[in-house]
């Protein structure tokens, strides 16, 4: 079809035929409907824990966000430009939130990606969402538990000061801050006060990468150490856990007592060969001063 047409009828050049098309021919009402009747049921799946039935309704929702016309990078104009964009910015979130569920932070980092575009290029088009900022903060935490500090300062750089005030990325910060530290145990004392129950996976793994920390310096200040100093220190509410843990460690537990491996330690400089060496040294320089 001659979109040049099209153009000249809306009385300005359009380069793009995806645009027109949005303009001419909208999007039909019952691809709307059948839309929000997918991510009602997808919302509701997320609140009763039943991620097959989310991830099937996510799915849905994919292949009919296919056929809106006003999602970026397009942006075309139309009679519901703002329906689409709300609605596939709902999508987004539900399916960042459905990834922290199904533990898969690939899913999270894929559509964090693309829900970034709505938060960044659509905030003059859109009202704010109530999502915004719990989602910036997991992704911050996500990006602490990968280890990528330099990502998570890249990330922060775009917040405003006002808004680093906010209590889900305040908790994100205060996080990295406690890392630096060293502050270990106010690492594990923050998995209490977390500002919203998404929060518990990452602070879980979070924890996990502290304790192995905490091990690692027991092991080395430590030739033992009892049940119960271990327990504290490794934030370990049972025996039984302590034990499977130091299993996975190869800790020896006798009577009530951990017997940590010790490694060994640096020669001392009696056990190094100095003269030898000195030897060796000065017989290079010799044969070097032959070559010369």
């Amino acid at each position: 079809k001659d979109f040049s047409v099209c153009s000249t009828k809306l009385g300005r050049p359009v380069d793009n035929p995806r645009a027109v098309g949005a303009i001419l021919f909208p999007l039909p009402e019952r691809t709307m409907e059948k839309a929000l009747s997918s991510l009602d049921g997808l919302k509701a799946a997320l609140v009763k824990g039943d991620t097959r039935k989310a991830s099937a309704q996510l799915a849905e929702l994919k292949l009919l966000l296919t056929e809106f016309t006003s999602l970026p990078p397009v942006f075309a104009p139309g009679p519901n430009s703002t329906k689409e964009l709300l609605i596939a910015r709902e999508v987004m979130e539900h399916a960042v939130l459905l990834s922290v569920k199904l533990k898969d932070q690939s899913m999270f980092e894929r559509h964090f990606n693309q829900l970034k575009t709505f938060y960044t290029d659509t905030r003059h088009l859109l009202p704010p969402s109530q999502q915004e900022y719990p989602i910036m903060g997991l992704n911050l935490l996500r990006l602490l538990v990968q280890n990528r500090t330099a990502e998570f300062h890249t990330e922060l750089e775009l917040v405003t000061p006002e808004i680093q005030h906010n209590i889900y990325i305040k908790h994100a910060i205060a996080i990295e801050q406690f890392l630096m530290e060293g502050a270990y145990n106010k690492v594990i004392s923050s998995r209490k006060d977390i500002p919203a129950e998404s929060y518990g996976y990452f602070m879980d793994l979070l924890m996990d990468t502290v304790r192995e920390e905490i091990a690692n310096c027991c092991e080395k200040a430590y030739p033992t150490l009892s049940d119960k100093a271990a327990m504290e220190l490794l934030s370990l509410d049972s025996k039984s856990k302590l034990e499977e843990y130091a299993t996975k460690r190869e800790w020896q537990h006798v009577k009530g007592t951990l017997i940590f491996q010790q490694e060994k330690g640096e020669p001392s400089a009696s056990e190094i060969p100095s003269l030898h060496l000195i030897n060796q040294a000065l017989g290079y320089a010799k044969e070097l001063e032959r070559i010369v």
